[in-house]
Parts: C-alpha cells; sequence; structure tokens
C-alpha cells in the first residue's frame, strides 16, 4: 500500500493543525500545511512562555492560518497558553495517558510533531474546557474545599494537643468544635490561672446541660503554657480559616446568583445541599453542549465501569478514570443520598450492596445521581425521587412468578388475598 492509499484510509481531518510541547520554561511548536503542489510542509519553532512569547506564538500561528492546535494537559503549564491562544484558535487539550509517542523518537520537538500528526488525522479526543466563567467558578470551589481540608487538619491538631495534657473534652460533648466545646476552649486559653466549677456551668449551652460536673472532670490534667500557647495559635487559624471560608461563600452565591433558579432544582436531589450543589455547578457549568448524553458525562467522571474487552474474554472493568473532582463530590453526595429515608437511593443502595459490596453500590448510586442532575441541567426538568417502593412495584409481576413457583415446588399454591 503507498503513502497516498494509506493517508486516505485514515482521512486527513485538518489541513493545517499545530501540536504544541508545553513546558514551564519553552514550547516546542510545529505546524503542518500542505504547499502549492500538495506536499506536507512541516515549520518547527520554539518559544519561551512569558507573556509577550506567547503572544508571538499566536501571530505565528495566525500566519499559517492554522486554526487548530493541540497540546497535552501538562499540569497547570497549558493554561498560560489557553489564554492567549483561546480567542484565536481552536485549542484541543489531550490527556498525556492517551497519548503514546512513537519509541526512539523521544524529544521536544518529535513530541510536538506526533501530536500535529495525530491531530491532522482526527485521532486525538479534546478534555473538557468549560468556559471562562465556569473555571472561575471552579477555582473557588476547589480552593475553598482544600481550606475545609485544612481546617480539618487543625482540629485534628487541637484532639491530639488535648490527649497529650489529659485534657477529655471531647470524651463528653459530641462535638469538640460545637458552641460548649469553642467555649471550653476559649475558657482555657483564658489567662485565669484556675477554673472551679462556676465557669464550667457558663460555658455549657443546649443538650450538655446537667454533665457540668463530668465536664469540670474532663479538663483536669497536665494543661500547662506550653499548651495554652499552642491552643492560642491553633484556635486563632482555625478561626482565620473559617472566616476565609465564610468569604468563599459568599464569593460563590454572587457569581452564581444568575443560576440560583438551577441550584434551587438541584437541591431537589436527595444528598445535595447549597454546597454541594455549587461545587457541581461549577465543574459541570450551565451548558452541557459537550456531552450529549447522561452516559458520556458519567464516563467522563469515572462513574462507570471501563471497556476492557480481548478475544471475547472481559477484564477489569474498572475505569481508568482514577482521580476527579466532580467523582469525589458525586460519592459525597451518595453517600449523604442513601440516608435520607422513603427514598429510590437508599433502597436501590441496600439492594446492590448485597450483591456488589459497599464500594461498589455506592458509585453505582452516584452514577444514576449524576445521570438525573445531567437532565436537571441540559433538559431544564424538576428531579424526581421515584420512591422507596418504585423497585418493588416494578418487579411485582416477576417476584409473584417467583413465589407460585416456590410455593408449587413445596405442594402449596399462591392464592390472591381478596380485600373485605
Amino acid at each position: 500500500m503507498t503513502r497516498n492509499e494509506d493517508s486516505k484510509i485514515i482521512g486527513i481531518v485538518h489541513p493545517i493543525c499545530c501540536g504544541l510541547d508545553v513546558h514551564k520554561e519553552s514550547i516546542s511548536a510545529c505546524v503542518i500545511f500542505p504547499d502549492k503542489d500538495g506536499v506536507d510542509q512541516y515549520d518547527i519553532m520554539v518559544f519561551g512562555t512569558f507573556t509577550d512569547d506567547l503572544m508571538r506564538l499566536r501571530s505565528w500561528l495566525l500566519d499559517h492560518a492554522c486554526p487548530v492546535v493541540a497540546m497535552e494537559s501538562t499540569g497547570i503549564y497549558w493554561r498560560p497558553v489557553h489564554n492567549v491562544l483561546e480567542d484565536a484558535v481552536l485549542v484541543v487539550l489531550v490527556n498525556a495517558r492517551d497519548i503514546k509517542n512513537v519509541p526512539g523518537r523521544k524529544t521536544d520537538i518529535g513530541d510536538s510533531k506526533w501530536l500535529a500528526g495525530l491531530l491532522r488525522h482526527g485521532l486525538l479526543r479534546g478534555s473538557f474546557i468549560p468556559l471562562k466563567e465556569v473555571r472561575e467558578w471552579r477555582d473557588l470551589t476547589r480552593l475553598r474545599k482544600q481550606y475545609v481540608h485544612t481546617v480539618g487538619d487543625y482540629r485534628k491538631r487541637t484532639h491530639k494537643l488535648f490527649e497529650s495534657a489529659n485534657i477529655k473534652i471531647d470524651s463528653v460533648v459530641s462535638d469538640l468544635f460545637g458552641i460548649t466545646g469553642r467555649n471550653l476552649m476559649n475558657l482555657l486559653v483564658s489567662d485565669r490561672e484556675s477554673l472551679i466549677l462556676a465557669d464550667i456551668v457558663l460555658c455549657v449551652r443546649g443538650k450538655l446541660r446537667g454533665k457540668e460536673e463530668e465536664l469540670y472532670r474532663s479538663i483536669q490534667g497536665f494543661f500547662s503554657e506550653h499548651h495554652r500557647f499552642i491552643l492560642k495559635r491553633l484556635l486563632n487559624t482555625i478561626a482565620l480559616l473559617e472566616e476565609e471560608i465564610s468569604m468563599f461563600d459568599a464569593q460563590i452565591r454572587h457569581l452564581m446568583k444568575d443560576q440560583n433558579a438551577l441550584l434551587n432544582r438541584m437541591k431537589q436531589a436527595a444528598g445535595i445541599a447549597d454546597v454541594s450543589s455549587c461545587e457541581i455547578l461549577a465543574e459541570l457549568g450551565p451548558d452541557l453542549t459537550e456531552f450529549p448524553t447522561g452516559e458520556a458525562i458519567a464516563s467522563w467522571a469515572g462513574l462507570c465501569p471501563g471497556n476492557n474487552e480481548s478475544a471475547g474474554k472481559r477484564k477489569s472493568g474498572r475505569s481508568p478514570v482514577r482521580k476527579h473532582h466532580l467523582k469525589t463530590i458525586m460519592i459525597e453526595v451518595a453517600w449523604a443520598a442513601i440516608k435520607k429515608k422513603v427514598s429510590y437511593f437508599k433502597d436501590k443502595y441496600y439492594r446492590l450492596k448485597a450483591r456488589r459490596g459497599a464500594k461498589k453500590s455506592i458509585v453505582a448510586i452516584a452514577h444514576r445521581i449524576l445521570i438525573g442532575i445531567y437532565h436537571v441541567i441540559k433538559d431544564g426538568v424538576e428531579f424526581r425521587d421515584l420512591g422507596e417502593d418504585y423497585l418493588t412495584q416494578r418487579n411485582k409481576s416477576l417476584k409473584l412468578f417467583q413465589l407460585r413457583k416456590q410455593a408449587q415446588s413445596l405442594g402449596f399454591n399462591l392464592v390472591p388475598q381478596t380485600t373485605r
């Protein structure tokens, strides 16, 4: 087979295209274009990563009349390139795991030529890049979650500090950072030399009233000036982080104020509240034109099994998507959803758990919730819970057939009960 015949079979999707091998300090670019005789030509350049260098890259692409470029999603280094090229050309962001380089040609120039060649024949699958507004939402919600995790780390350090000082407040209160717990910690960091039972009584709130003596016993330990100094620093840091989180919440609500109707429809789903609805919308955006079906979005998020079959044998069906922000969010939502009483998701979870185990079952529940959210966003419909008895009613005829067959095998007849 000649080269021309092989090209016709594969097909050329983009006659003029460019591949970019992006690094922190340099970008290798390769443009493929046909000359007047139809022969493929390669123009290769190396650019810096400062903004003026990227503007020269943009002008270079426009001079070649290049309509599309492809680059790997290498960490955060693709973002500056995308910021400059977003309005000029179509940017195809490619996951590095989907690209296999030719052995023996592993150089920056070789990578850019390989990317350009794959792009030219339509062999690259671009990653989902949301609009600039949605990317700003993502930055806020993801950073907010990191702050929440950091607060959790500092709270764990506080628990460890109390154990090292024989302070057992968290053995009496269910939440050390509830109102009563915070009052007691503020009392411990005060400059008072000794504490009496009357001081504890002033700190107690809610259901803990009546446990003043037990709380007083819990603070009898070896709490020294050393512990007091560390506790002050921990509480100050926690207060600062909690204030920052509240500022994140206010900014997110402000930027998403035009999406309140959509957020309210999303919160009709079991397990979804204010924070999770904003996080899901920040990951997906209000326009899902990139995803033709709900199954496509579940595959993108890694919430469905992968396809791995060879010679008619089904191998590991583990999803190739190991880590995904939306996957983490939906798993958390699913754990909350199965706790809702008289819910389809609770009934479905326990049916699956008996056969498949807890982990696979919770992924299946997250998958179903995400499919519902997809239709809520794309079709503008209301989220509807099917109810606890949905599966029972749907399988009623099959269940009756099985019961009748079992009864006959035992020598009985199954007779329907008549209502009077």
